[in-house]
């Protein structure tokens, strides 16, 4: 029997202190509370042996919170789980991980233990900057992060940044450019900020909103970013995403390509043909779950077709590569040209989107108004 391939994420919500723009499912690390937390981990791993047994895992994801925050050793023991399953020829393995804590030592355990991926969370070359949304690393400990990445044998090494962070302007962008020019990576994300409700720089914003960059001026920080990373061969190949050939994340595009995932841990998220669910996102529940040899979903739902469509539609538009019409036909039996023709053509009217070689790729000035381009044709099945 062929075996098809299969995306996993682990979730390890523990940080060394808590972000003023996260809202993620994340607790301050204890030791005593992450101990405990990975032996649960394990048995909700093993909880689904027999599906993961049918399967070849393809890329794995360890994300957070953040996972250099706790001990190796706990990273080491998840990662030796794993390997009693089949993995493909090419795996893809990332962890996510802070300038602060990835030491070298961790590094190394991590490459031994089979990562090949590593993602740093930069954010900012600017201090004022880190201060303001409350990271605890300074810019010399991006450099001394990636100097240990590099020691420990990763070559294929991720920086995440942030756009219209307060108090940012576009001499910040260009100052950290020139850092990322520097380091030399293969692979940058660069996400504008989404301010959240619950969350410290959201309350903030509701007090002084000028004390953030403008919508327009975010829009020159990202058009830079864009052009900048290109010159030094760092293709965009999703709206936020750049990376030499070769190098663009695997797993990501997983997600973005509607493939199939299974994710483990507190509040992760799984999704497996039509099927989407989401774990506990607090720890006395997942435990109690695990405690009954029960699998600790809270939540599930059968996608429809109109589901399925509109992310297609919605994550086609994020990539380079575009919407493929081929692609979608197959998979929804369903002519997109026919179904969409009037959206089609009001978007390429407003010089929104264009149409190539049978897929459908967002302008730069349809990139900015991406938002408005999706609703154009979710609104569509809306009225079904």
């Amino acid at each position: 029997m062929k075996k098809n391939k299969i995306s996993i994420y682990i979730h390890i919500p523990f940080c060394e202190s808590r972000c003023h723009y996260c809202d993620f499912c994340s607790s301050l690390l204890n030791r005593e509370n992450a101990e405990k937390y990975f032996s649960y981990l394990e048995r909700e791993i093993k909880l689904n042996e027999n599906f993961l047994r049918e399967k070849i895992i393809d890329t794995v994801f360890i994300g957070g919170g953040t996972p250099s925050s706790v001990d190796e050793k706990f990273i080491e023991r998840i990662l030796k789980v794993l390997s009693a399953f089949e993995f493909s020829e090419n795996l893809e393995v990332t962890i996510e991980s802070n300038p602060n804590s990835l030491t070298r030592e961790k590094a190394e355990t991590y490459f031994s233990s089979g990562i090949n991926r590593i993602s740093i969370g930069a954010q900012s070359f600017n201090d004022d900057i880190l201060k303001k949304i409350g990271r605890i690393h300074k810019s010399y400990d991006i450099y001394k992060a990636v100097e240990n990445a590099r020691s420990a044998g990763f070559r294929n090494i991720n920086l995440d940044l942030m756009l219209a962070l307060p108090s940012q302007k576009l001499s910040d962008i260009e100052k950290s450019l020139e850092d990322i020019k520097k380091l030399d990576l293969p692979h940058i994300s660069y996400y504008s900020l989404i301010l959240e409700k619950g969350t410290k720089l959201y309350a903030r914003h509701l007090k002084s909103s000028l004390a953030f960059p403008s919508e327009d001026e975010d829009r020159k920080m990202y058009h830079y970013v864009v052009n900048e990373l290109e010159k030094i061969g760092l293709h965009q190949y999703e709206i936020s995403n750049f990376a030499k050939i070769g190098y663009e994340c695997r797993h990501n595009l997983t997600y973005w390509k509607l493939k199939d995932y299974i994710s483990f841990g507190l509040s992760a998220s799984s999704n497996l043909c039509n099927l989407r669910y989401r774990n506990f996102s607090d720890f006395k529940n997942y435990y109690e779950a695990l405690d009954k040899k029960e699998k600790p979903i809270e939540f599930s739902e059968t996608l429809t077709k109109t589901d399925r469509t509109n992310e297609f539609i919605m994550m086609g538009l994020r990539l380079k590569s575009g919407i493929d019409l081929d692609e979608f036909d197959l998979r929804f039996k369903e002519d997109f040209s026919k179904t969409y023709k009037d959206e089609i053509d009001k978007n390429i009217k407003l010089s929104l989107i264009e149409v190539k070689d049978n897929k459908i790729y967002l302008t730069e000035k349809g990139k900015d108004l991406s938002n408005q381009v999706e609703l154009d044709f979710f609104s569509l099945r809306a009225k079904k």
